[in-house]
């Protein structure tokens, strides 16, 4: 079906009203082969608090943006390439249901659906499409994905010391390593993860000296995991990685 709508006039058509949803900021989405496979509003775990976006899947990339005016106009535009991700289920829990990651080595983070039923079809469409693109480049599933950060509202204090409290001056941090929430004195160190930025970025003192010593693997934990273990929390008061704010912390 992908190959049959790949040249037709309905699918360039669709394609370029996305495009001109994005407007000038927006990159050029129309290339040779390129198919919408569908699109739809998802709720994003976003620094703050949960935030809508519109979501276009194509049959090698995901993009989002945000909704400026309701189905007309986004920005903010973000292009996934397909290759580089891999979804995981998230359990339902109180307010937060219908939910899914998506990893990639540079990001990674949680998305709801409205239904369980529009769950299924995003996730089995998205894992159709990295399936076939897998199978026509020969390449293996990526096994490299940034962390994706602790919510806010599930740290009261540092994850990493267990002392330092946080408030309006101390202020929370996220290492880029492991996704925790961490205090300033506990992360003040850097490191180069290459998958993630050309510069080194924050990361906490036990993820620097597992990465100095080569003995990173051995401690990695999954987002799923986080999600097990963090106290329970409404969908209104959960925060995460956001893309349209300041990350620098």
């Amino acid at each position: 079906m992908v190959d049959r709508l790949a040249n037709s006039e309905a699918n360039t058509r669709r394609i370029s009203i996305v495009e001109n949803c994005f407007g000038a900021a927006g990159q050029p989405l129309t290339i040779p082969g390129r198919v919408l496979i569908g699109e739809g509003v998802l709720t994003k775990l976003c620094r703050k608090k949960p935030k809508a976006r519109q979501f276009f899947l194509f049959n090698d990339i995901l993009v989002y943006g945000n909704i400026v005016i309701q189905k007309k106009k986004y920005n903010k535009q973000h292009i996934i390439p397909l290759e580089n991700v891999t979804i995981d289920s998230i359990q339902d829990e109180g307010d937060l249901r219908n939910g899914w990651l998506i990893k990639t080595p540079t990001k990674s983070f949680a998305v709801y659906a409205a239904t369980a039923t529009e769950k299924s079809e995003w996730m089995n469409h998205i894992n159709k499409c990295v399936s076939d693109l897998l199978s026509k480049s020969g390449k293996t599933p990526s096994n490299e994905h940034a962390a994706v950060w602790v919510p806010d509202s599930e740290a009261t204090v540092c994850m990493r010391c267990q002392k330092a409290k946080f408030t309006p001056v101390n202020r929370r941090h996220h290492c880029r390593k492991c996704g925790f929430v961490v205090c300033g004195p506990c992360s003040e160190k850097r490191f180069l993860l290459p998958s993630q930025s050309s510069k080194p970025v924050r990361i906490c003192d036990f993820c620097y000296d597992l990465l100095s010593t080569g003995e990173m693997t051995a401690c990695q934990s999954t987002r799923s995991d986080c999600y097990s273990q963090s106290p329970k929390s409404s969908l209104n008061d959960v925060s995460d990685d956001d893309d349209d704010e300041d990350s620098s912390d």
